[in-house]
């Protein structure tokens, strides 16, 4: 029996746990690996949308948010759970979209595994135009990180 998907949901449902501020400095050894796999080194992926606005390319984001079990942290639809919501305008790291993905890419210290190593860069800025296609909630239910 092929346990890879198992321990994949148990790594990325383990990473989940509290998000701290941290300072932007951290050390990418101080995260936690998406099944356990670095993202690769080198040159960073270009930081610019290729996908912005394209409805069949936020509907393929929303598969992969479900897929990757970012909703086991961030609740069906964004709205928030053990992690933040990802719909209410409020980002702790940066909302921009280049911000949006370098957080998904290198992850986040004390919660947010990095994707880097699991995701090609197209799949997910996918999942940023997913999340940037989101309307906000009428009642926000979180507090401002500021």
């Amino acid at each position: 029996m092929d346990l890879r998907p198992l321990v994949l949901a148990l790594v990325v449902s383990a990473g989940c746990g509290g998000h701290e501020a941290a300072p932007t400095t951290t050390r990418l050894e101080a995260r936690v690996f998406a099944g356990g796999v670095a993202p690769p080194a080198g040159a960073a992926p270009a930081l610019e949308n290729p996908f912005r606005g394209d409805r069949q390319s936020a509907a393929e984001g929303e598969r992969t948010f479900g897929a990757m079990n970012c909703d086991g942290c961030h609740g069906g639809g964004a709205v928030g759970w053990v992690g933040p919501s990802l719909r209410d305008g409020r980002w702790r790291y940066g909302g921009s979209e280049s911000e949006i993905f370098q957080s998904i890419y290198y992850g986040q210290p004390h919660g947010m595994p990095a994707y880097g190593g699991l995701l090609p860069p197209g799949a997910i800025w996918k999942v940023v135009t997913y999340l940037q296609s989101l309307e906000p909630p009428a009642n926000v239910p979180t507090q401002s990180w500021k």
